[in-house]
Parts: C-alpha cells; structure tokens; sequence
C-alpha cells in the first residue's frame, strides 16, 4: 500500500510538472506570434490563467489570458504599458495543434495602455507649453494670442473617447496672476482638438480615459474578437 501511495505522488507530481512545462510552451509560442503579427521589438509576456492548462487545452477553452505588450505603436502614436486580457477564448486542440488561428475567437478582449502627455500635447496647437495632472483635472499651459495680444493663462480640459480617438475639450480659463480675462469661447476654438489613437490592438475600441501623474490612462474594448479579423496595424 506504501509503494502505491508512493506512485500516486510521483504520478501526481509528474501531472503538475508537465502542466506548468506545457503552458509555459504555450504562452512562449503565443508571444512569439504575436511579436511577428504586430511587428514587436520584444516578444511580449503571456500568462494563461487557470489550472490545469491541459485540461483547458483539451477542451479548447481558456478562461483568460493575459498579454503584457509594453510600448506599442499604431497609427503614428506610441503608447506604454500596453497590457491585453482575453477572455473565455475558443482554441480547439486540433486548430492549436495544425496552426490554425485564424479559428480562434475570443468572448472579448480588454486592452489598458499610457499615453504620454508629450504624446498629447503633439496634437495640440502651438499655444499648448505644457499638460500637467492635477486633482481639479487635466491643466494645459500656454499663451493664446488673442486680439494681437500674447495672454499666458491656465485652461482646465476634460477627455473623452470619440470616434477620432480622443477629444480635448476646455471647460475654463484661469488667467495668469494681473493679466486679462479670456473667455471661454476663444479658448475652445483655438484648444478643442483630438488625439487619433482610434483603438488598440485586437480593434479594442476606447471606452475610458482616466488623466494620471503620467499621462493618459486608456481602456479599450472588443468583443467576439475573431483571430482571422484582425488587423495588423502595429508597427508603423
């Protein structure tokens, strides 16, 4: 009884080994292509969740997984940070084991990045010295010319995704200490623009914005994303 239980173990152990060996071959191969499809300096990192893996193999379901991308450039915009979590992916066994991902199809596939205020402040007007974070939101320094007139002041923007990518919009005008007002309107004409990072890789569309010490938090969202639809528009 001793040596059996002896084999269970052993038995048990070699399961688990050869688990995390297979998964960590998986998420290597994943990385790989997805360096060569989006044309990526260094191979990303993946981590597919769930144990056991075989398991989730064999029934060619995962229930997410997990891309950390890094810098990433795609429609002449290069963001940081780029972490990718899909989840409930359709991967039969027999298409992992001829190639064949175009047949995978993942339920959705949420994207986060940082876009760097320098970034930002590319697309702005040659008004704009400065973006800066602070806790009443997002300030943009510089000096408007208004009427002939060179007027330093502070402008409060708000962001928000929009179909271009994503819009700056000012919503007041704080005037440099003894100059004159400016009015909001003039303001919005001269500082009102967009930032065209349209979506992420996957086509994860923007969903959220969040203004950070750094710079742009992004979240972009797919669903039902189908490998053999997606763009590759990375690199550029």
């Amino acid at each position: 009884m001793r040596a059996l239980l002896i084999l269970i173990v052993v038995l048990a152990i070699g399961l688990v080994v050869g688990d995390r060996v297979a998964v960590v071959v998986a998420q290597n191969e994943i990385g790989r292509k997805i360096a060569g499809e989006y044309q990526l300096e260094q191979q990303p990192k993946v981590a597919i969740n769930g144990f056991p893996f075989l398991t989730q193999a064999v029934d060619g379901t995962y229930h997410d997984i997990g891309i950390r991308v890094g810098d990433w450039s795609g429609e002449n915009i290069t963001v940081h940070d780029l972490d990718i979590t899909l989840t409930d992916v359709s991967a039969p066994l027999d298409d992992v084991l001829h190639d064949r991902t175009s047949n995978f199809v993942a339920a959705q596939a949420a994207a986060k990045a940082l876009v760097p205020y320098d970034t930002v402040r590319g697309f702005a007007s040659k008004e704009v010295e400065s973006l800066s974070y602070a806790p009443d939101g997002l300030r943009v320094t510089g000096t408007f010319s208004v009427e002939g007139a060179r007027v330093p002041a502070t402008v409060i923007v708000t962001v928000a995704p929009v179909t271009d990518g994503i819009r700056i919009t000012p919503v007041s005008v704080q005037p440099a200490a003894g100059g004159p007002a400016l009015s909001l309107s003039v303001v919005q004409s001269m500082l009102t623009f967009v930032v065209p990072l349209r979506q992420l890789p996957l086509g994860a569309q923007l969903t959220e914005i969040q203004p950070g010490p750094d710079g742009l938090r992004v979240t972009a969202v797919a669903h039902t994303v189908r490998f053999s639809d997606v763009p590759q528009t990375g690199g550029e």
